[in-house]
């Protein structure tokens, strides 16, 4: 059973995997943080981003899934619905 982290755990684990996935030490993601706001975020390291978040938080997201998210806050409210639903 995943146990469910608050929001401000998730936000610091998103922030060690966005700096590992962009290298780059001062990428803080935020709610409104989109794809177009880093620059070396294109659709390859949108895949190696989204299979890091899956594996840190032990979850699978669906294709669906990730097609709809539009912003960081997305991914957020994502992996806590994931989490709830254990």
């Amino acid at each position: 059973m995943a146990s469910t982290m608050s929001e401000t755990e998730i936000y610091a684990q998103l922030t060690e995997i966005f700096r590992d996935v962009f290298d780059d030490d001062d990428l803080t993601p935020v709610p409104t943080m989109v794809a177009a706001d880093v620059e070396e975020w294109d659709s390859l390291s949108h895949i190696r981003l989204m299979l890091s978040v899956e594996k840190a938080f032990g979850l699978r997201f669906s294709t669906v899934e990730v097609g709809s998210l539009k912003q960081v806050g997305d991914l957020v409210a994502l992996i806590q619905s994931k989490q709830a639903a254990g």
